[in-house]
């Protein structure tokens, strides 16, 4: 048996025997559009998987992981998804910033944020989008003025997933006032249980609400808390993108596949199966996940790399889009009784929720549109887009 073989059999031998009696109720709990669903006993869990050494698996022995292989990474993500296990409070801290520090931080900074990422005890949401610098982030107006031993924040940020439960957030600032564009901007680390600091969460189409609205006003942070130097924000924010895209990919696919076979078998039992252009966009599905998941193991050579680079923007223009006519196939799948409201006052059923949260996909995490250019002047090398 190989060593991930080894590896994975580990882990799907530690989920069957702990995802059980006080946990047992969290399978399939959580997730985009459903994230207030359980926080706090989900919370609970992934402390446990920190007590069991099953977190941040993927970062090296010294910072609190385990060291896995790529390979054994996606291993971890894969099982965790094939359990149904509750989707993860701690990502973003794990999955987004701890790589970042362990890339730019300096060893004072690893010290005192990775060890209570790998345990659990804070949280971490994403300050990157503003009214008007989503897609396009080098638009960021908010500010940072060093002052003292501190930098003091002002500014708004906007669709911050889960920052109404997070404890910190890693901020892109303008910290050099006569700057432009990629210039002048550095990657902060703001505490968000301070004075200065208002969340605003934002209610969704769903109805729910993961997404927020923050803002600084003259919210401080101690001044050692600017990860990489200083106006070079600009590298360290597209680093964490780039571990964005990473191996946790894999496991959401197969969340992707189990959400397929639900609505094939929906239209088994509704008729729906017997429409040939419903059978025809089945079929295209089934063919979009295989390349979707294809796709996501080429671009894994760039996170052997290091972090993946501009190529990782097919996967997600892919994926995203292919989710969102998922939502649309099984909205036309459940027919006129997709029209129907699961209770009151606007209680979804999970094909409504997947329908309205799915449209978003092509939006968060950089949008399609931006997507496209990053392929075509970056992959392609084609002339770059004329821009004011």
């Amino acid at each position: 048996m190989s060593n991930v073989e080894e590896f994975r059999a580990e882990f799907r031998s530690w989920l069957r025997s702990h995802l059980t009696g006080e946990f047992a109720a969290l399978r399939g709990r959580g997730g985009p559009g459903r994230e207030h669903e359980a926080h706090a006993e989900r919370l609970a869990w992934e402390r446990h998987m920190a007590a069991e050494g099953w977190t941040c698996v993927g970062w090296p022995k010294e910072y609190g992981g385990r060291g896995a292989t790529l390979e054994q990474q996606v291993a971890f993500h894969e099982e965790y998804a094939l359990a149904d296990a509750p989707a993860r409070v701690g990502h973003i801290g794990e999955q987004l910033l701890g790589p970042t520090l362990i890339a730019f931080g300096t060893p004072e900074q690893r010290e005192r944020f990775l060890p209570p990422i790998v345990a659990v005890e804070e949280l971490w949401c994403q300050g990157y989008s503003e009214p008007d610098a989503g897609s396009d982030l080098a638009n960021v107006r908010t500010r940072a003025e060093r002052i003292d031993d501190a930098w003091v924040v002002t500014g708004q940020k906007i669709w911050t997933s889960q920052a109404h439960e997070s404890d910190w957030c890693f901020v892109v600032a303008r910290t050099e006032p006569s700057s432009t564009r990629h210039q002048g901007l550095s990657y902060l680390l703001v505490p968000l249980r301070r004075p200065g600091v208002d969340i605003r969460p934002i209610v969704q189409l769903t109805g729910t609400s993961e997404f927020n609205e923050v803002f600084f006003d003259g919210a401080r942070t101690d001044a050692a808390n600017v990860v990489g130097a200083p106006g070079e924000g600009w590298k360290v924010a597209m680093a964490t993108l780039g571990f964005e895209r990473g191996v946790s990919t894999l496991g959401q696919q197969v969340g992707f596949r189990r959400e397929l076979e639900a609505v094939i078998a929906l239209a088994r039992r509704n008729g729906a199966a017997t429409d040939p252009l419903i059978r025809d966009r089945i079929a295209r599905a089934w063919i979009g996940l295989e390349t979707i998941r294809f796709n996501a193991l080429r671009m894994l050579g760039g996170v052997a790399a290091g972090a993946p680079g501009p190529e990782a923007s097919i996967g997600k223009i892919f994926w995203a889009t292919w989710h969102r006519e998922l939502g649309e196939l099984a909205m036309d799948v459940c027919g006129a009784d997709g029209m129907l409201a699961a209770g009151e006052p606007y209680d979804l059923t999970d094909w409504q929720r997947l329908y309205l949260f799915s449209r978003s996909d092509t939006i968060y995490a950089g949008s399609n549109e931006i997507q496209r250019n990053i392929i075509a002047e970056r992959v392609l090398g084609l002339p770059k887009e004329v821009r004011p």
